[in-house]
């Protein structure tokens, strides 16, 4: 007697595995059931016909080109295979696929649940009181599922499609559909990058110098940022407010502006910033077209806009400080620079590192100020498709759009995404206030 439940439960479960809503039908849920039922025949009508092209899309890439057939005296355009088109359609065939699974799985473990349930004497919820308690206890999950199903194909599926990218050789001029067919060459992109040539040079030029920018760009900005905050703050600046004003408007001026009156002002020739210089009988600087000086033009325009940031956070932060600290330090003889190094720096950076490691991240991937200021410009003769003040991602911006090298830009992408994730788990993990939150839980 004890195993009549379990049988039963089994028997509703295996319904539903055969036909979607025959268990659920079974446990006289019949609204239920009819929705599973229609459900799985739409998804059915979709995959039984799209799921086997979409595995022959993506092992083939296509098999004929789009060409030019003679037909008589006559030419007539035949359709062929898009490579990139059948690597599309297969990643959304194949993630329609993968929702199928699981909710196959959902199904049945719902039909043998509720059969349980109904075995052991209780009341299961009707369709109505389902739908109640979904609404008082999962209100949540049901809101976030249509976000969490836009981040699966606009945000998932194109990162997975780049790294499929990053193992063909979709790139101009032999391999770009539909006239021409795209094949899988593995780890080609990856190994010409680190060990070919002129691309190995781009490469690792290129990286020194993302790496650098990053570095420079972050700690100037942020304790350019803390040194502004302590100045605002102390006792006997007057007009506080006046200065967060002032000090406040680059960050509040779009930046395609500010980086656009910026380049302006550099300008060799006859930016203003050189004419004041001649005025007082120095010589004109190359900001813009000299390696090193555009490399400093572009650090000193991202402090002066980057600052403002900083200064905003450390200044909410310098508010939370409790003052009996500093009284006490004051008591103890504490200079000015021991109270900062004991008590204001160590309460700013336990509050900031988590955005200072985001500031490092997003500082590898600052496109607006160089291609804004300089384009990756001046021209570098030892560097493929790259300037001497291109980024890694303003090279993938060169190599996509100006070269359609789509390939060799996904490699880049990838390992733009591992240095990045790399470099902010580690770092973020090290931090104080992450040891602290785990200590918590």
């Amino acid at each position: 007697m004890k195993q009549a439940p379990a049988s039963k439960a089994t028997q509703a479960a295996v319904m539903s595995a055969l036909v979607w809503g025959l268990g659920q039908f079974y446990n006289r849920q019949f609204v239920k059931g009819a929705l599973l039922l229609a459900t799985e025949i739409m998804m059915l009508l979709y995959l039984i016909p799209a799921l086997p092209q979409a595995v022959w899309g993506i092992v083939t890439l296509g098999e004929t080109p789009t060409g030019r057939v003679k037909v008589g005296k006559m030419y007539q355009m035949v359709q062929g295979d898009h490579s990139i088109f059948l690597i599309i359609e297969g990643l959304i065939t194949i993630i329609v696929f993968l929702l199928f699974i699981w909710m196959f799985v959902a199904v049945v473990r719902d039909a043998y649940r509720v059969r349980q349930t109904i075995e052991r004497g209780d009341q299961e919820n009707n369709f109505i009181q389902s739908l109640q308690y979904v609404g008082e206890n999962k209100f949540a999950q049901l809101l976030l599922a249509l976000p969490a199903t836009g981040v699966l194909f606009f945000t998932i599926m194109p990162i997975v499609f780049m790294i499929m990218l990053a193992f063909t050789n979709y790139s101009a001029p032999k391999h770009i559909p539909p006239a021409n067919l795209v094949d899988w060459v593995g780890f080609k992109n990856f190994t010409d990058l680190l060990t070919l040539g002129t691309w190995s040079e781009t490469f690792y030029g290129v990286l020194t110098w993302t790496i650098i920018w990053a570095i420079i760009a972050t700690v100037s900005c942020y304790f350019g940022g803390i040194l502004v905050a302590l100045l605002i703050q102390q006792a006997g600046i007057k007009f506080k407010t006046m200065w967060r004003t002032i000090f406040i408007i680059p960050y509040a001026i779009p930046q395609m502006v500010s980086f656009l009156i910026m380049r302006n002002m550099f300008n060799g020739e006859f930016g203003p910033i050189n004419q004041y210089l001649s005025y007082f009988g120095l010589g004109k600087v190359p900001w813009l077209s000299d390696p090193f000086w555009a490399k400093v033009t572009v650090l000193m325009v991202n402090t002066w806009v980057g600052i403002p940031v900083s200064m905003v956070l450390v200044l909410g932060v310098l508010t939370t400080i409790p003052k009996d600290l500093y009284e006490a330090a004051d008591v103890d003889g504490a200079s000015a620079w021991q109270k900062f190094r004991a008590i204001t720096m160590p309460m700013v950076l336990y509050s900031t590192a988590p955005i200072l490691i985001m500031q490092f991240a997003g500082n590898i991937n600052n496109f607006n100020v160089i291609f804004l200021m300089t384009g990756g410009n001046p021209a570098n003769g030892d560097y493929q498709y790259a300037g001497s003040t291109d980024l890694l991602v303003t090279w993938l911006y060169k190599l996509t759009l100006d070269n359609h090298k789509y390939s060799m830009a996904a490699a880049i992408g990838i390992i733009i995404f591992i240095i990045v994730a790399s470099l902010s788990i580690w770092n973020y993990r090290r931090t104080r206030s992450f040891r602290e939150e785990d200590m918590i839980q």
